[in-house]
């Protein structure tokens, strides 16, 4: 399986967040994620949101 991740400094917000997650499993990545989404920039949990999520994962590993 390959590693993937999702990265927010490349989601434009006013935040300016720098959080990346990286995971093996893209339920993993998606639920973490989502957690993150929620619980910082205040997101609602929809399954069009998680779409939107899913769509933003990258294969690798977050550049640092």
């Amino acid at each position: 399986m390959t590693r993937k991740y999702i990265d927010c400094r490349e989601i434009p917000s006013d935040s300016s967040c720098t959080v990346a997650i990286a995971a093996d499993n893209d339920e993993e990545l998606l639920e973490a994620a989502v957690q993150h989404a929620v619980a910082v920039h205040g997101h609602e949990d929809t399954p069009q949101f998680r779409q939107q999520i899913r769509q933003a994962f990258r294969t690798g590993s977050p550049p640092s």
